[in-house]
């Protein structure tokens, strides 16, 4: 990977049982059932989460590495990364350490643009590679499934939650009846907006879409022509896909000047479906269960000009 120019910022992360009271009160205006609270994390490798460590505790770090502007009007295609030099580069643990999000999958690699899942864990010099992409067939359809040969790498874009990937405490969030117009990360944004202002608070982690189904878009190849940005709607596909969707998702509640990207979240799953979650289309039937950590340092990575 290129040396590629990386700005660091350390957050005053709130703790989690305030975090976890707010969302608590905060999410009631949102969902017709809500509730937020401190619990001991899962073991995320089991059914249904399926990540590629037990946890999100351990020197919890966000990187925003890219970014849109190097998609269009023209893909920058010297954007290769790779993600075990990037969690070099956020200065995660030497001995362990685990990575989750959503990003631009590896063209170079794939042979085509897609859209990631980067779930990767290491510990010493074992690593272990669950991430998934999401493409477009031949018949227009969408592709999930596992990465070509074991890759490691991705492009253009990402947005990336970092930890030793360790079991501790996290806020854990279940909803379901959604009665307002934004999606259920949407809905958490706003409330910290409200309550931190210009306090940056960055989030990270797993939620399972447990019932219902959800609009999602997959990036087809490059186009060939030029791309302006009041364009990309028209070339994204959309599809409504079912549950479960395990969504890997990074999320800040106020942009320091770093030109983040403020929301991020991936889904896949183990019937073929996923891409890059827009909201639920069924918000009567809809089930959300999730797991978040905060970040305590943020990294902004190649940041676009």
């Amino acid at each position: 990977m290129h040396n590629w120019p990386t700005e660091k910022l350390s957050l005053q992360a709130p703790n989690l049982s305030e975090l976890a009271s707010l969302l608590d009160s905060g999410l009631k205006a949102y969902f017709n059932h809500a509730a937020s609270s401190v619990a001991a994390c899962p073991d995320l490798q089991q059914a249904p989460f399926h990540l590629a460590a037990s946890g999100i505790s351990g020197k919890e770090c966000i990187a925003d590495i890219g970014g849109p502007p190097n998609l269009h009007p023209t893909p920058k295609l010297d954007r290769k990364y790779s993600l075990l030099d990037t969690m070099k580069e956020m200065e995660m643990n030497d001995e362990r350490g685990f990575v989750l999000g959503a990003g631009a999958g590896p063209f170079h690699v794939v042979g085509m643009n897609s859209e990631l899942m980067p779930n990767l864990s290491y510990e010493g010099s074992k690593i272990r590679n669950l991430t998934h992409l999401a493409k477009i067939g031949n018949k227009d359809e969408c592709i999930c499934e596992p990465v070509p040969s074991n890759s490691t790498d991705f492009a253009l874009m990402a947005n990336l939650f970092g930890s030793d990937g360790i079991r501790g405490d996290v806020i854990k969030v279940v909803a379901r009846g959604r009665i307002g117009k934004l999606n259920v990360i949407a809905a958490i944004q706003e409330i910290l907006k409200t309550k931190y202002g210009q306090r940056p608070v960055s989030i990270g982690g797993v939620f399972i879409i447990k019932k219902g189904k959800a609009l999602l878009h997959v990036m087809p190849d490059f186009s060939l022509d030029p791309l302006e940005v009041n364009q990309v709607k028209d070339w994204l596909r959309f599809f409504e896909m079912s549950a479960p969707l395990v969504c890997l998702t990074v999320f800040h509640s106020h942009d320091p000047g770093l030109n983040l990207r403020m929301e991020h979240t991936h889904c896949f799953s183990d019937h073929g479906e996923g891409g890059h979650y827009h909201n639920d289309t069924t918000p009567d039937e809809v089930e959300y269960e999730a797991y978040f950590n905060t970040a305590k340092v943020l990294y902004r990575i190649d940041q676009p000009e």
